[in-house]
């Protein structure tokens, strides 16, 4: 366990088709196509148009006059329905958070290829066989209501008062990366699945119930709808740019301190893809130090490279936002394997 000093290496909802999926499954015409096909996890692109996506994406049209197929959906949700798919392969390239990324690559949907620029990516963000690397870094936390909650809940224990009832709610586990990491921060913080689960059950009395988009609960604090979600530091600190009654906070046990982990937005390049070349060049061109340098000042991010030290003011205040919060790194090898029991587990204590 650390505590935070400086910018470390580090969602769900109804599918996004930005553009109709033209794609024909590998055959020698697809890969000769103009086009890569893009699964990715929500955060990234922007409601108006102007988040990290969006701006890559462009740059990356006008650069290599390749278009961007987008789809989006919860971590879970895209590995699945890249699985659905995997006779017929859809998508160039899959962006998700752990323990989703992990999961598709045991399901074999991935494939080795090692971005330019992925050596300056530290080793607990990538695989080490060339499967995935973090093109996002990114933590995960809690939103709250800063004009009906000025002062944001410090523990866990806080989310069990009744005014909470039914102004609470978190994405669901096993479907949203979000959701998932609820599950595994609590079983962090109440020192196992046991307490975590008997914690989560009480709390299911507030809750307003599942939600398999997390990016989707971010208004409903902004209006007051909910007084806190969870959700994580990138896409809630890029949304606060238009909802500015969000806040971002980080529950401790209580009689501990604050802690989170890193939720990296990963990249890999899609086993049997129908555009294979086009997909290594979109993350050739994620990892550049061009694209790298606008992760926090566009996306509210951090920079998955090291080398790339962000001074804009938005790294400014995402480095303010982490001070003295603890970071801890999941087992991610027994999420991965482990995580159906998990979230049955989840299931059984909430009756969700």
């Amino acid at each position: 366990m650390r505590t935070y000093a400086k910018p470390i290496a580090a969602l769900a909802g109804s599918l996004v088709l930005a553009g109709s999926l033209t794609a024909c499954g590998g055959s020698p015409a697809a890969s000769d196509e103009k086009i890569v096909t893009v699964y990715s996890a929500d955060g990234l692109k922007g409601e108006a148009g102007d988040g990290w996506y969006d701006k890559v994406f462009a740059d990356f049209e006008k650069k290599t006059g390749i278009k961007v197929k987008y789809v989006e959906g919860g971590s879970g949700e895209m590995v699945q329905r890249a699985l659905r798919e995997k006779s017929n392969t859809q998508a160039d390239v899959i962006v998700t958070l752990p323990p989703f990324i992990q999961q598709a690559d045991s399901k074999g949907l991935l494939q080795s290829y090692e971005p330019q620029g992925a050596d300056q990516v530290d080793g607990g963000d990538k695989s080490g066989d060339g499967k995935w690397t973090s093109v996002v870094n990114n933590y995960f936390g809690f939103i709250h209501n800063k004009k009906e909650l000025p002062a944001a809940p410090k523990t866990w224990e806080e989310l069990l008062d009744a005014k909470f009832e039914n102004k609470l709610q978190y994405s669901t586990p096993g479907v949203a990366g979000d959701g998932t990491a609820v599950l595994i921060k609590a079983m962090h913080d109440f020192g196992g699945k046991e307490p975590a689960m008997e914690y989560l059950k009480k709390l299911q009395a507030n809750n307003v119930g599942p939600s398999s988009s997390t990016s989707k609960l971010a208004p409903k604090v902004d209006k007051g709808e909910l007084l806190v979600a969870n959700g994580d530091v990138q896409m809630n600190f890029a949304q606060s740019k238009s909802m500015p009654n969000l806040g971002i906070w980080f529950p401790a046990k209580d009689g501990g301190k604050p802690t989170t982990f890193a939720l990296p937005y990963a990249a890999g390049l899609v086993n049997g893809a129908p555009h294979t070349e086009n997909g290594k060049k979109l993350l050739d061109f994620m990892l550049s130090e061009g694209a790298q340098r606008e992760v926090s000042a566009i996306g509210g991010g951090f920079p998955a490279r090291k080398d790339v030290n962000a001074t804009d003011a938005n790294a400014i205040q995402l480095a303010k936002l982490m001070v003295d919060v603890e970071v801890f790194e999941p087992d991610w090898s027994d999420i991965d394997e482990n995580l159906k029991a998990y979230v049955d587990a989840w299931k059984s204590a909430t009756g969700s």
